[in-house]
């Protein structure tokens, strides 16, 4: 069973920049998707960028352009660059990981329940 660990978030200024990190530990399946979604109080989770094993990746509307995922495959991290980051960003942000589906349905699958493993979150706070 895969366990995972996000860090790297805080409060930043919009138009600020901040790199997330999801550290993956225990077994990983051969073929996965992984992918990081997020949730601001009272309303719900929102995936946000989604990358399966294929090597294609997958955004979001409200964060294309602005956001790229990544792997350290050798480190088993997984990564979220955020640049020109808005207050609607603010959020708790969630890594995710589960058998491969294509990177555009991991999309809104990993924020279902039983999709695979998520950590416990990371706050990310922008301000105007």
């Amino acid at each position: 069973q895969v366990q995972l660990e996000e860090s790297g978030g805080g409060s930043v200024q919009a138009g600020g920049s901040l790199r997330l990190s999801c550290e993956a530990s225990g077994s990983k399946y051969s073929t996965y998707s992984v992918g990081w979604f997020r949730q601001a109080p009272g309303k719900k989770r929102e995936g946000i960028a989604a990358l399966d094993s294929d090597g294609d990746t997958a955004y979001a509307q409200a964060v294309k352009g602005r956001f790229t995922i990544s792997q350290d495959n050798a480190k088993n991290i997984l990564y979220l660059q955020m640049n020109s980051l808005k207050p609607e960003d603010t959020a708790r942000y969630f890594c995710a990981s589960g058998p491969y589906v294509p990177a555009h349905q991991a999309l809104g699958l990993m924020t279902m329940q039983g999709f695979g493993a998520w950590g416990q979150g990371t706050q990310v706070t922008v301000s105007s």
